[in-house]
């Protein structure tokens, strides 16, 4: 039983500015595979490598597989489909395969644009492909396969979703196989070393609207931090890895097993750095620990502060207050962390004011780094329901965070787009002569100068913000910026419903009451982990 899995060749200007990023999908499903027994598995990063059709045609040629999969996220959608129709032109007796978070959401209308797909995996895969492999490799499929849990297929013009595949309840079973990766390729640019993004829990606990983990991982469970520092060990002993990312959506939610995951780092002295992304409360919550997880390697973190208006705040039911933020980030720097804040924009309500506000807000903050990401509604949140027909542009490989999908009220996308840039300009215009060059801890100088590397080397290539893609050259050019929306695509079926049995529910842990003047949690409400839990 050969597999054959694939990673699409989409890029866009956001997080690719800092280096290439391992795809940890793939280590993690080669894992899983290779402990049931399934060991012929090769794969095939064609985003790393910027590989054509035409080399992705011949490698599938010499292989000739039994199953090619390919995952996708909402903007590598289209990447992800022509990828398998290749893969089913070019090996038709081979299994075609998507997974991934569109595809586990918007199965309908993937399986009705993309006839040449066999199954799509929804949510968790690892356990779902394992048996979907084994029910090919018996000669099962496709007879028996309403026999496989967790996929989606069609029957003629019908699109059948069998029952969901319950999430994995001991993730210490998933163990990621690493060697799968050609480590040489991802490098991450501020440190100028390779880099990883391994996990430390699936899953969020709690119901943002603009967010969508807490429904494709359903259940949040941790893994065992010891477990998760001998994993790092071995990225760093036998890989190279100098950096690493917690995959996490927000990491210190179980403030317990991060502490021992801190501590066990500390233990094994790895000459590695790492960064996280996390909320603004749990920041609050640890005052006293910052110092400890800055001994542990932790130089990087990225807070979800997302817009200087409360207003934006509520929409998105991040109950988080503007003082909160500014003293989270007044916190990490005084411990010697990099602070990164996270602003929204490109909400329907935007003005040319609210943006200068946010300037002025990261100017009052004076985190590190400052992010303007355009707000994104992902077609399968529940935020898109809510716009309706305010949302206009349906061309998925546009939602990528720096383009503007929303039109505001009260200013042309290129407008937002200029006035978002204005910011980016002043913000590191300051830090690169007022800041970086005179931060005393040597660390984090290096860091921040290495991060402001990152951001010259985009902004030369043009690859910054795609403003190379939509010829932006700075104000003297709005009226000739194009971003070259696909009027075609529309959003021709709705996004899947949950059968009954599927169990597609969030987790129901026990939670702590927390004081009413305390921080309140990330989706709302006043709820935190009990520490107790196991």
């Amino acid at each position: 039983m050969r597999i054959v899995l694939i990673h699409p060749n989409y890029h866009s200007g956001g997080a690719e500015i800092a280096g290439n990023w391992p795809p940890a999908w793939a280590a993690y499903l080669t894992g899983f595979l290779r402990r049931e027994g399934f060991d012929d598995i090769t794969f095939i990063d064609a985003m790393t490598n910027h590989l054509t059709p035409d080399q992705v045609r011949a490698r599938l040629v010499e292989l000739q597989p039994d199953l090619i999969g390919a995952t996708a996220i909402t903007p590598a959608i289209y990447e992800a489909e022509a990828l398998l129709k290749l893969a089913k032109e070019t090996c038709p007796q081979a299994v075609t395969v998507l997974g991934g978070i569109h595809g586990t959401f918007m199965y309908p209308q993937v399986l009705t644009e993309a006839p040449w797909i066999d199954a799509v995996v929804r949510g968790e895969g690892e356990q779902v492909l394992t048996d979907l492999v084994r029910c090919i490799a018996e000669g099962r499929w496709p007879a028996d396969r309403a026999s496989v849990k967790g996929i989606a297929y069609r029957v003629g013009e019908e699109i059948v979703a069998n029952a969901a595949m319950p999430p994995i309840a001991d993730v210490d079973r998933i163990v990621a196989d690493w060697s799968v990766l050609d480590w040489s390729r991802y490098i991450y640019i501020p440190l100028n070393t390779r880099v990883a993004i391994p996990n430390l829990a699936r899953g969020c606990p709690f119901t943002c609207s603009f967010c969508s983990q807490w429904k494709f991982w359903r259940d949040y469970r941790v893994r065992d931090p010891r477990k998760v520092v001998d994993e790092i060990e071995d990225l760093v002993r036998n890989h190279g890895i100098g950096f690493f990312i917690l995959a996490d959506e927000e990491p210190t939610i179980h403030k317990k097993k991060f502490v021992q995951f801190c501590e066990a780092l500390i233990e094994r002295d790895l000459p590695v750095l790492w960064g996280i992304n996390t909320r603004v409360t749990d920041i609050l919550r640890d005052e006293a620990l910052l110092p400890l997880y800055r001994k542990a390697g932790l130089v990087h973190v990225s807070l979800g502060t997302e817009a200087a208006a409360q207003l934006k705040l509520d929409r998105f039911n991040k109950e988080t207050t503007v003082a909160q933020n500014k003293k989270a980030i007044q916190l990490l720097r005084q411990n010697g962390i990099v602070a990164e804040a996270q602003f929204i924009v490109g909400l329907d309500n935007e003005t040319p004011e609210t943006l200068e506000e946010t300037y002025r807000m990261a100017l009052d903050w004076d985190p590190d780094m400052a992010n303007w990401a355009m707000y994104t509604p992902w077609p399968f949140n529940d935020l898109f329901q809510e716009l309706g027909d305010k949302v206009e542009v349906f061309d998925f490989s546009k939602y990528n965070f720096v383009t503007p999908i929303m039109k505001p009220e009260a200013m042309d996308r290129a407008t937002l787009l200029d006035r978002t840039m204005h910011n980016y300009r002043r913000f590191y215009l300051r830090k690169t002569f007022l800041g970086y060059p005179w931060i005393r801890d040597k660390v984090k100088r290096r860091y921040m100068l290495g991060c402001l590397w990152a951001f010259a080397k985009s902004g030369f290539q043009r690859t910054f913000y795609d403003l190379g893609k939509v010829g932006y050259w700075g104000p003297q050019s709005k009226k000739s910026v194009d971003f070259h929306f696909d009027e075609s695509r529309r959003l021709d079926a709705a996004p899947g419903r949950v059968p009954h049995n599927a169990m597609w529910k969030t987790m129901h842990r026990p939670k702590a009451k927390l004081p009413p003047a305390a921080a309140k949690a990330c989706g709302g409400g006043t709820e935190q982990l009990e520490d107790a839990e196991g």
